[in-house]
């Protein structure tokens, strides 16, 4: 089985109390390849400018990620810049933001990827997210993302699309704003009634909260001591899910749980450098390391 990811690709420019990194492959699609991949074929759909580096996209082929849809456009490459503070690594202060490319095109699918089982919508208009969705007429299980932009601005489209996918992941934050609850048990409950089956709350460095009507669980973040640069993390719990959830062609509360867990052992590792730097050079064995010791710790 694959999956089709909708999102972001971008050069991000990041600073955090660990230093500043210029033009980093980054974008909500890139990071959510780089676990989701682990687990099944991924496709990429995303728009670039003609100013991507050649470099970027050798990497993403070297990671064996399909880029039949990630479609190069004449203008220039959506760029965004961010900073964190050594008081609050959980929230990326945006300071520039370039959309280029992003604010005029839409990825062109190869026949093949109209026809893909597996969708998952990251973070991007939530008109175009629909738009992707209807343009694969075929999708059977569906995720979704979107983040507090589209919910200031755009609530009933992101509302509508809520109605036509089967898992939600937000982050705490976005889940207090769309529901209006501010206890987050209270905000999965009123997020599920809007129409998806399956909703997951991501708590940052407190873990991760899955809700439906036949599972609620909670498991805490995987403990790291040195956080360098957690963008894109979200991202990669995301993929880590539905990667496992697409390879798994099932769905039930042990496979659930197991996708859960791989979010944020993945996520774990994505904010333990800049970038995708830790996520390009992880090995199928520290993944299986790394959830061992996430299970001896969960053990009471």
């Amino acid at each position: 089985m694959s999956i089709v990811v909708l999102g972001t690709v971008a050069l991000d420019s990041i600073k955090t109390p660990a230093g500043l990194r210029k033009n980093l492959l980054g974008g909500s699609a890139a990071h959510f390849a780089m676990s989701a991949n682990f687990f099944t074929k991924v496709h990429l759909a995303g728009v670039i400018g003609r100013d991507f580096p050649e470099q970027h996209i050798e990497f993403l082929k070297h990671r064996n990620i399909n880029l039949d849809a990630l479609t190069r456009q004449k203008g220039k490459t959506f760029k965004w810049q961010g900073e964190y503070k050594k008081e609050d690594l959980n929230t990326a202060l945006t300071l520039n933001t370039e959309l280029g490319v992003l604010a005029s095109s839409f990825p062109v699918l190869s026949k093949q990827q109209l026809r893909m089982k597996n969708v998952f919508l990251a973070n991007y208009a939530p008109d175009l997210q629909e738009r992707f969705l209807k343009e694969i007429g075929s999708a059977q299980f569906v995720g979704l993302d979107t983040m507090n932009l589209w919910i200031n601005t755009q609530v009933k489209s992101v509302k509508k699309l809520l109605k036509q996918v089967n898992i939600v992941i937000v982050n705490e934050t976005e889940a207090k704003q769309l529901s209006g609850q501010n206890n987050l048990m209270a905000a999965a409950k009123f997020l599920y009634a809007l129409g998806p089956q399956m909703v997951i709350i991501k708590k940052g460095e407190h873990g991760a909260l899955f809700y439906s009507n036949t599972l609620t669980c909670i498991l805490p973040a995987y403990p790291v001591e040195n956080v360098v640069d957690p963008t894109g993390a979200g991202d990669t719990f995301a993929g880590g899910v539905m990667g496992y959830i697409t390879k798994s062609r099932k769905l039930n509360a042990s496979v659930l749980r197991r996708a859960l867990g791989y979010g944020i052992i993945f996520s774990s590792f994505n904010v333990q450098d800049f970038g995708l730097k830790r996520t390009a050079v992880l090995e199928t064995n520290d993944v299986r390391q790394r959830m061992a010791k996430f299970k001896e710790l969960l053990r009471f």
